[in-house]
């Protein structure tokens, strides 16, 4: 399937389906595609939301983890959605996910965390830019999944045209820092809504250890691991996290009700 893109009033976002909403949001050389497997498997049950990011074209000045948190509230403002709803992330995703429940946790039913930052991330983004390198970009895209095969030539020339340009360098460099500066070790347990941990066994971006600090400082929090995975569960293993998906939201649908 093909997703289809929405505007209004500058925002750019998929909006598939009706009933209670997930929201998804994507990471920091991630796209409205990382969810399409998603979409493809909950848009007939659920209303599924993906805001597209400002990553690359965000004032300078607003370019961090505050600046995005801002943005998805001021996009959910704007289509209208007040309702609780189910935040899931994916690595920087994952961190505004965090952020915006801490912020905002009457308007959260559940959250969803896969090969998120907010304690440690090993980021393309702090080793940037290497202009030109096509072979280096190849290599750190692919580094992101268990299997290179997933990081087809599409997904390759996406990020190397990315980082061929200045001003998107700058953005991803200060949004990389700010996630790294923004621990969120001391605020975690503030997070009460069920929570689901997805993370590939084999993630070597945000690794397992990092998975266990998630689950050890959310209370709420339940942990799933993903053999032969890497970084993006919902990309190179979708027929098993959604599965573990469906089973959350099945198994906590009476939770959120009350």
């Amino acid at each position: 399937m093909e997703l289809q893109i929405k505007e209004k009033n500058g925002f750019q976002y998929v909006d598939e389906g009706t009933g209670e909403v997930l929201l998804l949001l994507h990471g920091l050389f991630g796209a409205l595609s990382n969810w399409q497997q998603v979409v493809a498997e909950f848009e007939t049950r659920y209303r599924v939301v993906i805001p597209l990011l400002p990553i690359y074209d965000m004032p300078l000045t607003k370019a961090g983890v505050p600046g995005l948190v801002n943005f998805v509230e001021d996009f959910l403002a704007e289509v209208g959605l007040a309702e609780p709803c189910t935040v899931l992330g994916n690595s920087l995703g994952g961190h505004i996910a965090l952020v915006y429940t801490l912020r905002n946790a009457p308007r959260v039913s559940r959250l969803v965390l896969t090969g998120s930052s907010g304690l440690f991330e090993d980021s393309m983004g702090g080793s940037f830019p290497k202009r030109g390198n096509y072979a280096y970009v190849q290599e750190r895209v692919a580094y992101t999944f268990y299997d290179p095969a997933v990081a087809t030539p599409e997904l390759v020339d996406e990020v190397f045209s990315v980082t061929n340009s200045n001003a998107k360098c700058l953005r991803i460099i200060s949004i990389a820092r700010s996630a790294q500066r923004h621990n969120l070790a001391k605020e975690l347990q503030r997070i009460q809504v069920p929570t689901l941990l997805v993370w590939g066994l084999n993630d070597t971006i945000t690794p397992p250890v990092v998975a266990h600090e998630f689950n050890r400082l959310i209370r709420n929090s339940e942990l799933r691991f993903l053999d032969h995975c890497g970084h993006a569960p919902m990309m190179e293993r979708p027929h098993e996290f959604n599965q573990l998906l469906q089973q959350f939201l099945s198994r906590t649908t009476a939770a959120v009700a009350d």
